[in-house]
């Protein structure tokens, strides 16, 4: 008898827990935040508790396509997978994927972790933010748009009735300081961060939104800031070529030019746009070209890419003395350098005073106001000492 109670007990907790589920996904899908299903697919169903560097296979993606590939110089010195001690120890502690550093445009130190390898193309993640504004920088010297100071609602005009939106400015959305309604968060599953990558159509979903501040109230991180740049973009160039996309776009003014060794990937909504204030896919060599255009005021092979002003404002400080546009800065470091950041602790770090680039890639990383006071230059600090050391030959 009691073992029939039991039973009957466990039914009741289990029809219990099973009606719950059925009553939270039907209020997910009453209340628009379907999504989530989205994200718990692509998250916690994968073995992550947020987005992860492979997650291009969860993802459409659009091809960023590469033509005659540039091998990067191998420094006299070079010594393959010869890093110190200390640095090795905590690549491995945070599960690092790539550790390549530049020196005087050859490559002095590579070594790769766990399974990948120099091929390898993992997620960039925010490191993307500062490719985008790249992109702007060439539109404006294509005439696309005609400076950073261009109202946003020209190519943008459902905001030409937001008390702010419509007095905002095109480089307002790359420097952080907009004033555009936001939240960033990456773990909460309600976040709408994590709607902007896991919603369907990440355009309606930015242009819905609304600026609750004048432009240069305050600087705040926003990755929506970053995607409605990347819409106002794409409509400046569909205007002079319909077909084309950011990620043609990127291809026919970057990827190519730069002799990119593979195609790029680039995450795609289900609309058919980029990811782009995240998301772009390749590996370190290519990556390690994105610092190296910037170290070299935007110029490669005698063309100039990306024009210098461009370039010179990006590495300048802004509104705050850590960023600039769509650029990390820490001029207070001895040496000072600027880099592209990203989400898991994906990183080009460019250092003017040595010629040097240090990119890191990796699947975790210490908490993110920690970066650019503490991580970053360790790196520094640690790569430092191999540029003036002589290997021996064996």
């Amino acid at each position: 008898m009691a073992h029939r109670s039991f039973i009957a007990g466990v039914k009741k907790i289990l029809l219990a827990l099973l009606a719950a589920i059925i009553l939270s996904c039907l209020s997910l899908l009453v209340t628009g935040n379907e999504y989530i299903f989205t994200a718990i697919s692509r998250t916690y169903l994968d073995g992550h508790d947020t987005a992860n560097i492979n997650d291009h296979r969860a993802f459409e993606n659009r091809i960023i396509e590469a033509s005659q590939s540039q091998p990067w110089p191998i420094h006299q010195n070079f010594a393959a997978e010869s890093l110190p001690v200390e640095l090795g120890e905590y690549l491995d502690k945070y599960q690092a994927a790539a550790f390549l550093v530049i020196h005087q445009g050859q490559i002095l130190r590579e070594q790769y972790f766990l399974d990948y390898s120099e091929s390898s193309n993992t997620n960039s993640f925010s490191m993307a933010k500062t490719v985008l504004t790249l992109l702007l920088g060439i539109a404006i010297d294509d005439g696309l748009i005609s400076g950073l100071d261009q109202k946003l609602v020209d190519f943008l005009p459902e905001f030409a009735d937001d008390e702010y939106g419509r007095l905002a400015t095109v480089g307002s959305l790359s420097s952080m300081t907009s004033g555009y309604d936001w939240e960033e968060d990456y773990y909460s599953p309600f976040s709408p961060t994590v709607e902007l990558l896991y919603g369907d159509d990440v355009s309606e979903f930015v242009l819905g939104g609304h600026f609750s501040k004048p432009e240069g109230a305050e600087y705040y991180y926003s990755s929506a800031g970053t995607q409605l740049l990347a819409v106002l973009i794409t409509r400046a160039i569909k205007l002079q070529n319909p077909s084309a996309t950011l990620s043609s776009y990127l291809s026919k003014k970057l990827w190519q030019p730069l002799g990119m060794n593979s195609d790029g990937r680039w995450h795609l909504d289900d609309s058919g746009m980029e990811l782009a204030f995240c998301c772009l896919n390749s590996n370190a060599r290519n990556y390690a070209k994105l610092g190296q255009l910037m170290l070299q005021d935007g110029q490669w092979l005698g063309e100039q890419l990306v024009p210098i002003e461009h370039i010179n404002l990006m590495r300048t400080p802004n509104m705050v003395s850590h960023y600039g546009y769509s650029n990390w800065i820490n001029e207070d470091n001895n040496p000072p350098f600027y880099s592209f950041n990203g989400h898991l602790g994906q990183y080009i770090i460019i250092v003017p005073e040595h010629e040097l680039i240090i990119v890191r890639l990796g699947e975790i990383r210490q908490p993110r106001q920690r970066a650019m006071r503490t991580e970053l230059p360790f790196y520094i600090e640690q790569v430092l000492p191999l540029l003036n050391e002589t290997v021996r030959p064996t």
